[in-house]
């Protein structure tokens, strides 16, 4: 029995405590001469357990199911979570928008009392007056659960991507708009329009998981009317979102790490790591490989998590040496494609995570090939480097001092290898810490 099959036949089943959260996304294809359009919907479910769920119409006229895929994502390798990925094509008429509906039980025990799972997405496929064709949905993805140790800040700044050049909003969900029930947003976070989520350093009495429950919008950039029957038109401001996606996943609060610079427990992202939310290019049939690279002083980098389409492959090379790899079939042309990916870290049983990190990658020709997207911006100086990593020291804590100098050492041979300098400097440099 094949994968795809066997997690069909999962579709409808309920288990006590297992849902983390979902994300959906979808790109209009071809307009027939009757005005029905063929779309084509991409979601993530996220399970704890062997469990699964189907999306539903829920309001309008959702129109007929052609086709339906289901292919497992990523699992973690402790079985803490695993993604399964759907691709769901639909014709539908040309009737004004319509609304999907997930809706069952239950989310995982989580801190702000979230227990029945529910997500919206509303699609809206009447032809625009700006881009003559149907509205394409945000495009974004997440990992079922990120971690954040409770004495750390730290931002999740959301993919937020556009096909249409919309202007991208989050807010959370709402309960009136059975966007989720019930909707309290975890404590512990803040969240701006532009979809970063913020966490501040807390205590130990808020850790634990929290249900986030999101809902992404894209609003036009000028007013713009969409047309429906090829006759009936309606305006739409600036302030009017065109379509919605859900965007649920887990948020886990960790006991307090010794310190919370990125490259001592928490692992760094160094090169060739593409930058967050760079955009990328291949073609169809073409295969592109996304290297990513990661080190931590104090725990061991063990694992990338990444989500993105069900056919990404990943090898590594080393030691916090990975490659991400997707070849995109002649389905995807013209397509965005998200792919999301943290490097998770161990220190005995304790798990930490990078931050995440998000590109882009669309099927097609790239409208300026001579800009290559860069993963850490300029390159520093090496002033600039002594600079920053004696600011590390003064933020470390619960180290010894030895400890301390080891590892600040161990990274500037680092940083002054990548930039070429000849022995001579690097000995000079190095007496300075």
């Amino acid at each position: 029995m094949s994968l795809s099959l066997l997690l069909l036949l999962l579709l409808g089943s309920s288990q006590t405590s297992h849902f983390m959260g979902t994300v959906m996304t979808f790109y209009p294809k071809d307009r027939s001469p009757d005005g029905s359009v063929t779309v084509v919907l991409r979601y993530k479910m996220n399970f704890e357990s062997r469990a699964g769920d189907a999306w539903r119409c829920f309001r309008g006229n959702c129109g007929n199911q052609s086709s339906l895929t289901l292919n497992r994502v990523y699992e973690e390798s402790s079985a803490k979570w695993y993604q399964n990925g759907g691709v769901m094509t639909r014709q539908v008429p040309d009737s004004g928008a319509f609304q999907l509906w997930l809706n069952s039980a239950a989310w995982i025990s989580n801190r702000n009392g979230i227990s029945a799972w529910r997500a919206v997405t509303l699609v809206d496929l009447r032809n625009r007056s700006d881009t003559s064709r149907a509205n394409a949905s945000p495009q974004t993805t997440i990992l079922p659960l990120v971690r954040v140790p409770s004495n750390c800040q730290r931002d999740f700044n959301l993919l937020a991507f556009d096909p249409d050049g919309d202007k991208v909003k989050c807010r959370y969900g709402n309960a009136s708009l059975s966007e989720c029930s019930p909707c309290t947003p975890p404590s512990v976070l803040r969240l701006s329009p532009s979809c970063t989520l913020s966490f501040g350093a807390s205590t130990s009495s808020d850790e634990g998981p929290y249900a986030v429950q999101l809902v992404m919008e894209d609003f036009p950039r000028q007013t713009i009317t969409l047309t429906q029957g090829g006759s009936f038109q309606t305006k739409i401001t600036t302030n009017n979102a065109i379509s919605k996606i859900p965007v649920q996943f887990v948020l886990q609060v960790d006991p307090a790490v010794p310190s919370c610079t990125e490259g001592l427990y928490l692992p760094a992202f160094l090169p060739p790591t593409p930058a967050n939310r760079a955009r990328l290019y291949t073609h169809v049939n073409q295969t592109l490989d996304i290297s990513i690279s990661a080190a931590a002083t104090f725990s061991m980098v063990s694992e990338l998590l990444f989500s993105g389409p069900h056919n990404v492959n990943q090898t590594r090379s080393g030691p916090g040496q990975f490659t991400l790899s997707w070849t995109p079939s002649q389905s995807e042309e013209g397509e965005s494609q998200p792919i999301c990916f943290i490097v998770q870290a161990l220190s005995n049983s304790t798990k930490y995570h990078s931050e995440q990190r998000c590109v882009i990658v669309s099927v097609g020709n790239d409208p300026s090939p001579s800009a290559e997207p860069t993963s850490e911006g300029p390159t520093p100086s090496s002033q600039t480097i002594v600079i920053r990593l004696t600011a590390r020291i003064s933020s470390v804590v619960a180290l010894t001092e030895e400890d301390i100098r080891s590892a600040v050492v161990q990274q500037l041979k680092n940083e002054l290898v990548k930039l070429g300098l000849p022995p001579s400097a690097n000995l000079t440099l190095l007496r300075k810490v």
